[in-house]
């Protein structure tokens, strides 16, 4: 399966919003159009958001007819700034047009700006597979043979584009290492991704998956059916603070009341090493329809108010440790992060 795919002229993705009743592809040559499946969720998740971001910044850049470098640049940024009101919570589609601008600052010409957009945007999509890989085989060390690991929203191939996902991709490297593990999914309201994606990619990987609705977590960690959680993130502050889909934080203060470890998996790309704490994080605010219906159908009230934050933040104090590519982080994490910004730097 590949999620994700630069074909060199265009991008072609595999539509998540229609999984698992249908898979179909689409191919896109126009960066608006790529805008368009970000926002629409057509492609998600925070890694794969960042690889098919800085593959549309390129697509971009070659729609500018302007042959000027001032102009040029001009029209570039007007381009970065319409991926960043994309989605404005998951923080690797700011690192992706950060390194896209990067790059187009390292160059004078217009072909040469062209050429350095395309080299960076095949490198990201290369180094985020590294990292996924690493991450997974890191983390899969935290799982014991026989373990049942709750996860919520969907965490696997399609949330990062390449071959291993995060919270999904650490599950797989321990499946790999001859460990039997089983699953619980969250369904992941409203847009059910845990329903429609993660028992999707699970069935696949032969993993046995039992699908719960978002309300029955308490009462399996509660009869002690789960060894431990483990969910992606969107973006992670300074301090261990973790933005992810909507219900995370509720799963980790369940996780926390009934002493089941609580681990967030996700890439040092997902850091946000310039804000101090959670309440630096843009919550997105998403249309309330995807409340009031499901596929079209109405299940509620014409008219009725919505509340639709796409996502919550997990405070640190719940989470026993954050799985990356660079090693497991443990508490204290504000330390811990720091001294893990400083060894990579």
């Amino acid at each position: 399966m590949k999620p994700l795919e630069w074909l060199g002229d265009r991008i072609r993705i595999l539509d998540q919003t229609e999984l698992p009743l249908a898979e179909r592809y689409l191919e896109y040559t126009d960066y608006r159009d790529v805008i368009s499946a970000i926002k629409d969720l057509q492609v998600r998740g925070a890694p794969a958001i960042g690889i098919a971001a800085a593959y549309g910044i390129f697509l971009g850049a070659l729609s500018i007819n302007d042959t000027g470098t001032p102009a040029f640049r001009d029209r570039l940024e007007s381009i970065l700034a319409a991926f960043a009101s994309a989605r404005p919570t998951a923080v690797n589609l700011f690192h992706a047009i950060h390194i896209m601008r990067r790059a187009a600052g390292s160059s004078k010409t217009v072909p040469g700006m062209k050429a350095a957009l395309l080299k960076t945007a095949v490198a990201f999509n290369r180094e985020e597979e590294l990292a996924m890989a690493k991450l997974s085989h890191s983390g899969a060390v935290l799982l014991s043979d026989g373990f049942t690991v709750l996860t919520h929203c969907n965490t696997g191939q399609l949330a990062t584009g390449v071959q291993y996902g995060t919270a999904l991709g650490v599950i797989k490297a321990a499946v790999e290492q001859g460990k039997r593990i089983s699953v619980y999914a969250d369904e992941t309201r409203p847009l059910l991704q845990g329903a429609r994606l993660t028992t999707w990619e699970l069935q696949g990987l032969n993993i046995p998956v039992t699908l719960i609705t978002d309300g029955m977590a308490g009462f399996f960690m509660n009869k002690h059916v789960i060894d431990c959680v483990i969910t992606g993130a969107d973006r992670i502050a300074s301090n261990g603070d973790t933005a992810n889909k909507i219900g995370t934080y509720s799963v980790a203060v369940l996780a926390k009341e009934n002493h089941v470890p609580f681990y967030i998996a996700a890439p040092l790309s997902s850091i946000d090493f310039t804000i101090k704490s959670g309440r630096e994080i843009i919550i997105e605010e998403r249309d309330g329809q995807e409340i009031t219906r499901i596929r079209g159908a109405q299940i509620a009230p014409p008219g009725v108010r919505t509340a639709n934050p796409a996502f919550d933040i997990t405070p640190a104090k719940y989470i026993n440790a954050i799985i990356t590519d660079k090693g497991i982080v443990k508490p204290p994490f504000r330390r811990n992060i720091l001294k893990l910004r400083e060894e990579v730097n």
